[in-house]
């Protein structure tokens, strides 16, 4: 099979008119915190990176490929570029990946990333025929890097300030050394930041150059708000103009970004249009594999009001269907919960019982139950709040950020409703 990887928009400037691309957005977390970036994912009306409207399953997002495809046949390109990063949520990319490839073998593939994770799976992507990758390097000085990240997260530890800047930059160039290594294109993106690392990204050009980088992208910082640097202005035409040709004199240049959201689709530039948007939507209220049958969503609940009981206290599950008049939740029954103690087994008969739920809506929970149910395609949210919002939230696909337990990153007993005990 050869692919024909002059048609990728963002890489040849020649095809961006005549080939499109498609970004699926599977990948919802992230595992650096840029000072520039606020994530904001329901929101149609901003046009920049980290932004999408819903978040889909791999297998949610090659039912909406197909859909895209009837509707836009001049995708030459399936992207995963957030609203996150890919290798922060690496089962839900590769798994997209490895979907797209089987079904569609002569799609150009390809990712963007921060190059924090992407080492470890770069043999597989380039087993897989991804052809691009993208990698955002910002800095290759710590101490700019320590301007420009409030913090990155590497395993179960966060590194702040230089520390978190090195540890960065040493993960990136090691992605890009063997990226070349293996024969994938990579693109490097510098986002120019006024009197940050304007003076400095020609350096970073420079830098990557000599390990091999195809093209590189200086492109302008876009200020975004409730973000550290809110309040620095976007860098004025002329200035990355100038410092795109000097950077040139290392790398061609990529001068035609468009700064895509994370579901982009279809010419770069071009807004996403109506009927793409819609099929996105309706992909996300599908269950996590569209070929199951899984009209409902299970809640543990003390009172029937508000999600505020631990999976593992659970003497019953309320169940719920949207209602397609009013397009609001409708509880049809509850079900007795098997009884507590019995670890692993009590999970599967949770699991069996709920066949038919696409979610199950949890105040708190283990990761042995998580990945038990998730196993069996019942997708476990640990939320707080009203049902109503939480159960319409799942069936309209929406983005769940707001009303998820932060403190489920703490021990046992000591982040949740639960009395200890853990959730066997």
């Amino acid at each position: 099979m050869t692919l024909s990887i002059e048609k990728h928009p963002c890489f040849n400037d020649a095809s961006r008119h005549s080939f499109g691309r498609i970004h699926l957005p599977v990948a919802p977390k992230c595992n650096i915190q840029c000072n520039y970036c606020n994530r904001k994912f329901d929101c149609l009306n901003e046009n920049r990176p980290g932004v999408t409207s819903r978040v889909l399953s791999p297998h949610q997002a090659l039912h909406y490929l197909d859909q895209a495809l009837e509707l836009s046949p001049n995708i030459a390109v399936v992207g995963i570029a957030g609203p996150g990063d890919p290798f922060a949520n690496p089962e839900e990319t590769m798994t997209t990946l490895r979907l797209v490839r089987e079904k569609y073998p002569e799609m150009l593939l390809c990712v963007a990333s921060n190059g924090l994770n992407v080492l470890p799976y770069i043999e597989e992507l380039a087993e897989l025929k991804v052809s691009h990758v993208t990698l955002t390097i910002n800095a290759i000085d710590p101490e700019i890097g320590a301007e420009i990240y409030a913090w990155v997260r590497h395993g179960k530890k966060v590194f702040r300030d230089v520390a978190g800047a090195e540890l960065l930059l040493k993960n990136q160039l090691e992605a890009l050394k063997k990226l070349k290594e293996l024969g994938v294109t990579a693109k490097v993106n510098s986002i120019i930041i006024p009197g940050i690392n304007d003076k400095h990204v020609v350096e970073v050009a420079k830098a990557v150059s000599e390990l091999g980088a195809d093209i590189f992208n200086g492109l302008s910082y876009y200020r975004t708000e409730e973000t550290v640097f809110e309040n620095i202005p976007e860098p004025h035409p002329e200035l990355v103009l100038a410092l795109q040709k000097e950077a040139s004199n290392y790398l061609p240049q990529m001068q035609h970004c468009a700064r895509c959201r994370a579901d982009a689709v279809g010419i770069i530039g071009e807004e996403n249009n109506d009927s793409i948007m819609k099929e996105l939507i309706e992909a996300a209220k599908l269950p996590k594999n569209p070929s199951e049958n899984r009209p409902f969503v299970a809640v543990a609940s003390m009172e029937g009001v508000l999600i505020n009981q631990h999976l593992g206290e659970a003497d019953r599950f309320l169940i719920y269907a949207l209602d397609e008049k009013s397009e609001k939740p409708l509880l049809v029954e509850s079900r007795p919960a098997p009884p507590t103690g019995g670890g692993t087994m009590r999970w599967e008969a949770v699991s069996s019982m709920l066949l038919d739920c696409k979610a199950l809506l949890v105040n708190g929970a283990g990761e042995s139950p998580k990945k038990v149910l998730s196993d069996s395609g019942i997708e476990i949210y640990v939320l707080d709040g009203l049902i109503e919002e939480g159960v319409s939230g799942v069936f309209c696909g929406k983005d769940m950020s707001r009303m998820t337990r932060i403190s489920q990153m703490h021990a046992c007993k000591t982040s949740c409703s639960g009395t200890g005990g853990g959730c066997g």
